[in-house]
């Protein structure tokens, strides 16, 4: 059982398990569940020393954190320039692009926020085996901090993950199954994992998909609370996030709600999903003028090299993201994917191509002068091409 007791957003009701709420389930609306907004008033924004457990108080998780060090990741400014009125040339007045490079975190992504949460709520709840489903980035978070709380860990991958994260999760000492059949099949296989053996879930498994652990999604509220740091009496106008179940979104959305609450910044910023035409459910969910129409768009995604975005539905924690800051979504092809990550590779950062997503479109929304915007660049680019250190394709026993 979790640590707290949850509640839907949506519908307000009890939701018995971290899956969700099973009525908006039923309903074809994947909802997570995360716990109240935590109370900020009376701490100091300049001192907060970064990192999810930089202010314990403002998460929902009882006992000692598990940390590797995550947060604190560096802000770097990007070259940004708009073009002159015939777009033959570059014109001054461009405004500011920045990059929130989460690379920089431990294992090389931001799940590490959100794995350093929930381990740490797993071992609260008495856990002793915890597991995930992963495109890569979230199996080697979860390895990481299952080691560091001495917890077995389990991940289920697909045969499309890149070898340099599959070395990662196997040489952290995680049990890595592969599940033939792609996401679903996948998914399916950690359902059955949680259902029947009772392993603490620190991804999504759901049949609805409403997002992942939401103890674990608090940690990504972090990442508000350094920008707003950072960027200190100033406005950051547009923050822009590369998105599939919109954990990272909406936890971003929510550290900017509980800071605006407290007085620490005036108001949050407008949130922008990133997302790759292939796949863009959020994009096509927000052409239509209802809501209720909007939650209940589906797509066919199709293969992209910005694998670990979109899916078939924008999750409902994603769309209340972009509801309340005015947001939007946009979608750009591979073509510009592959464009801005040979461009962010010029000015020294490589990142994944998921990450290169954000800056195309960050790019295009720093045009305005005055403006500043911010592109959260998940991951690093170089697990993608790490050498193989273990093979290690099992099939984990029960406790």
């Amino acid at each position: 059982m979790p640590p707290l007791p949850l509640h839907c957003p949506r519908c307000g009701d009890a939701a018995g398990d971290l899956a969700g709420c099973r009525p908006c389930a039923r309903d074809g609306i994947g909802v997570n569940t995360p716990p109240p907004l935590a109370d900020l008033t009376g701490l100091d924004l300049a001192a907060y020393p970064g990192g999810p457990w930089g202010w314990p108080a403002a998460l929902p998780v009882p006992g000692p954190p598990v940390t590797l060090g995550e947060g604190n990741t560096p802000v770097v400014r990007l070259r940004a320039e708009t073009r002159s009125a015939d777009g033959s040339s570059p014109a001054s007045g461009a405004g500011e692009l920045w990059l929130k490079y989460e690379g920089g975190n431990p294992t090389g992504s931001h799940k590490d926020r959100a794995m350093s949460v929930g381990v740490a709520a797993a071992l609260a709840a008495g856990a002793d085996t915890v597991v995930a489903a992963s495109s890569g980035n979230a199996g080697a978070a979860a390895a990481a901090y299952a080691a560091r709380a001495g917890l077995r860990c389990v991940v289920f991958t697909t045969d499309a993950v890149p070898a340099g994260l599959r070395a990662q999760i196997d040489a952290l000492g995680a049990e890595r199954v592969v599940v033939p059949g792609g996401g679903e099949a996948r998914n399916a296989a950690m359902t059955r994992a949680v259902t029947e053996h009772g392993w603490y879930p620190l991804t999504s498994f759901a049949a609805s998909r409403p997002g992942s652990n939401p103890y674990g999604n608090e940690g990504y509220k972090s990442v508000a609370y350094e920008l707003a740091r950072d960027f200190a009496g100033r406005r950051i106008d547009t923050v822009v996030v590369p998105t599939s179940r919109g954990d990272l979104l909406a936890g971003i959305g929510r550290g900017f709600r509980e800071l605006a609450a407290a007085g620490m910044v005036e108001a949050a910023p407008r949130l922008v999903v990133a997302e790759t035409t292939p796949s863009a459910p959020f994009t096509a969910a927000l052409r239509r003028a209802d809501r209720a129409e909007q939650e209940r768009t589906r797509v066919t995604p199709g293969p992209s090299v910005a694998f670990s975005l979109g899916g078939d539905r924008p999750c409902w924690q994603g769309l209340d993201a972009l509801w309340r800051t005015g947001g939007t979504a946009v979608a750009v092809d591979d073509e510009v994917a592959r464009a801005e990550h040979r461009r962010l590779a010029a000015e020294g950062l490589l990142l994944e191509p998921s990450s290169a997503v954000p800056v195309a479109v960050a790019r295009e929304l720093a045009d305005a002068p005055g403006t500043l915007v911010v592109a959260i660049g998940t991951a690093t680019g170089m697990v993608e091409a790490a050498p193989r250190l273990v093979v290690a394709e099992t099939t984990p026993s029960a406790p």
